[in-house]
């Protein structure tokens, strides 16, 4: 078998890429490939730049009925004199080099104060990934232009005078896409309109102008009225409070940022619809957002938390994040930066760190005015943000059905049956481990499951859905009969049921009262569907045991009594039957507990000689149910209960 050659790894193994080869080796690297929408926009970005700068005020986009697009602007024209360096036309190296173009030149005196961005890869990009690219720039009295296929030069520089038709000064450029660099060739119409219609804001006063030659339609944006008036266009639900709208500037006297370094912003909150957040940098959008939404975030969270501390609206137990106060926010952020640092190619990130202290230093002082010039709106929005944090920490504490392999876990303490059939299968609540003991082994293992429950169950009847998983005993509960807590008007997903009949077994005594009331508070508030489907039942076990002696040709009984008037009907027989007073003897079971197995399982688990009770709600609503609970069981009723008590307080036998 012949032995494959190892490639030779040597000097000439290095490659150098130059000029703008990397871009076609790795156009992901400097653009989006989606569509060739970025790399128009690398050009208006460039037309965008000169209206900032102040030296334009028309931006005309036209879509050739071939494919090409042309971008217009009446700027200062891109100069087309020899580079003193590079001993070749400025205009060849802007379309040409990688990192060339007057954004470079910063400061007092600098072609540009404010760009957008220093990565310098721009329309050389745009010239790199297209077939073709014609630039024409005007300026003193002359017209230049230059054509491109591939990135490289095909027709030389041509100079010419300025005719009577053509512009006082500006730029022309006209691109190609080539196909190959991007998945598809169509231009996402909504996306160009929403960049030319927000570059329109951003610079009031700018006509922006797009042109389909295809089907001869004209739009064109000029906006007036900034900021606000796009927000309110494009914003959905109700205002909480008026629009908060301001800017700020940095003067010559600033020690921390350069001269005009600042934002202007347009700030919304609503109490429901989609949020409308855009935030851009020098007019680049930045739809990632970056250090400077997080200025805006600051600003907003440090005027708002001021307020509510200065007020003290801050309910107990709840802490201010600013998440809260940013969750109904909508806005419009426009920051204005010397040097941006963005993240990427694509200018989707800014990453300039100063910027949060820029943007945050004008938006607090310029909010907290306003918030104390107007007290009411402030309340308002104070509102809307604990509403926001109280819903926070209550999602916060939720806490999940505990999971293992995927499916719940059933509760280690439930001794489960071994049937599967519904029909038969039957589940006791039982009230203590001892109590539990006996049911466990009076049982018939076939259709009877039994689950101890351990000391009182929690009052659930004003406990959050979200937090019942907390309480180790309804977790159990929950799992191990296999549907999930609900509300009255939901529709639980039942088919995990696990038994037909759901029993509570409590103890007849007081304690055992009070327990049972405990569970059927659970199932009435969180399991509701289980009682009306009829699934939820209560066991009776007695509180009495008669023994009778022998009499006549009867043999020795046992007798059963729920209570003193069934104890009553029991005596009244024996004495009836002639048995003496002092022959019969009575046994008050203090608990279950006290019952053997034969016992329990002849009083209370057995089907053919237990009281069982189907649990339904009888002649009221679920309305009128609703509200006796509440009076019975509300954290905030004890004056209600105390009525209840006055009113049917002598009705009440007590078991002492």
């Amino acid at each position: 078998m012949a032995v494959k050659p190892t490639p030779e790894y040597s000097e000439s193994s290095i490659r150098v890429l130059k000029g703008l080869e990397p871009v076609k080796q790795r156009p992901g690297m400097y653009t989006r490939t989606d569509n060739p929408l970025h790399v128009i926009q690398e050009v208006l970005d460039n037309a965008a730049d000169e209206a900032l700068a102040g030296h334009g005020k028309k931006i005309k986009v036209i879509l050739q009925a071939d494919g090409s697009v042309s971008i217009e602007d009446d700027g200062r024209g891109i100069p087309f004199g020899l580079h003193p360096e590079e001993n070749a036309p400025v205009i060849e190296l802007v379309f040409t080099q990688l990192h060339a173009g007057g954004k470079f030149d910063k400061g007092k005196g600098g072609a540009y104060s404010f760009s957008g961005g220093l990565h310098g890869v721009g329309v050389s990009v745009t010239n790199a990934l297209s077939t073709r690219l014609e630039a024409t720039t005007y300026r003193e009295g002359m017209v230049a232009r230059l054509v491109f296929a591939g990135g490289d030069v095909v027709e030389p520089l041509q100079v010419r005078k300025a005719g009577e038709g053509d512009r006082k000064s500006g730029t022309t450029v006209r691109v190609w896409p080539d196909a190959k660099y991007f998945e598809a060739m169509a231009l996402p119409m909504a996306q160009l309109t929403h960049l030319l219609r927000s570059k329109a804001v951003l610079m009031p006063g700018v006509t922006v102008t797009l042109v389909t030659e295809k089907t001869k339609e004209t739009q064109a944006w000029i906006y007036k009225g900034g900021l606000r008036d796009y927000l309110m266009q494009t914003l959905n639900g109700e205002l909480v409070i008026p629009v908060f709208e301001g800017e700020g500037f940095t003067d010559a006297h600033s020690d921390s940022f350069a001269e005009g370094e600042g934002a202007s912003w347009c700030v919304a909150f609503t109490e429901d619809g989609q949020p409308v957040r855009e935030s851009y940098v020098n007019l680049i959008p930045t739809h990632a957002g970056g250090t400077h939404e997080s200025g805006l975030r600051d600003g907003l969270f440090t005027a708002v938390k001021s307020f509510i501390e200065l007020h003290s609206l801050l309910p107990k137990g709840v802490k201010l994040l600013p998440e809260d106060v940013f969750a109904r926010a909508s806005y419009v952020l426009s920051a204005k930066v010397l040097d941006p640092q963005f993240q990427g190619q694509i200018k989707e990130r800014l990453n300039s760190r100063d910027a949060v202290r820029l943007v945050s230093g004008f938006v607090r002082p310029n909010l907290e005015l306003w918030l104390n010039q107007h007290v009411e709106y402030g309340k308002k929005l104070a509102e809307l943000a604990i509403k926001a944090a109280q819903t926070r920490q209550k999602a916060g504490q939720k806490v999940e059905k505990r999971k293992g392999s995927g499916v719940a876990v059933l509760p280690g303490k439930l001794t489960d049956c071994e049937s599967r059939d519904l029909a038969h299968n039957e589940i006791f609540l039982v009230e203590g481990d001892s109590a539990g003991g006996s049911a466990k082994m009076g049982r018939d293992k076939e259709s009877q499951a039994i689950l101890p429950l351990r000391g009182k169950v929690l009052n659930t009847w004003e406990v959050d859905r979200d937090r019942l998983f907390a309480n180790n005993e309804i977790h159990d509960i929950s799992v191990a009969i296999g549907v999930d807590p609900h509300g009255p008007n939901d529709t639980p997903d039942l088919s995990g049921l696990r038994y037909g009949k759901v029993c509570i077994l409590s103890d007849a005594d007081v304690d055992g009262s009070h327990i049972q009331v405990l569970l059927l508070t659970l199932f009435f508030r969180h399991f509701p569907k289980l009682i009306e489907t009829g699934h939820v039942y209560v066991a009776r076990p007695p509180l009495f045991r008669v023994d009778a002696p022998a009499r006549g040709k009867k043999p020795a009984s046992k007798a059963y009594a729920l209570d003193e008037g069934e104890l009553n009907v029991i005596l009244d027989k024996l004495r009836k039957e002639g048995v003496r007073e002092t022959a019969w003897s009575i046994s008050r079971f203090k608990g279950l507990g006290e019952m053997n197995a034969v016992q329990l399982w002849d009083t209370t688990l057995n089907p053919d000689t237990r009281r069982l009770l189907s649990l339904q709600l009888g002649s009221m609503d679920f309305g009128q149910t609703e509200a006796l609970i509440t009076k019975l069981m509300g954290k905030g009723e004890a004056a209600a209960r105390r009525e209840l008590m006055e009113l049917h307080g002598d009705t009440v036998e007590i078991d002492i």
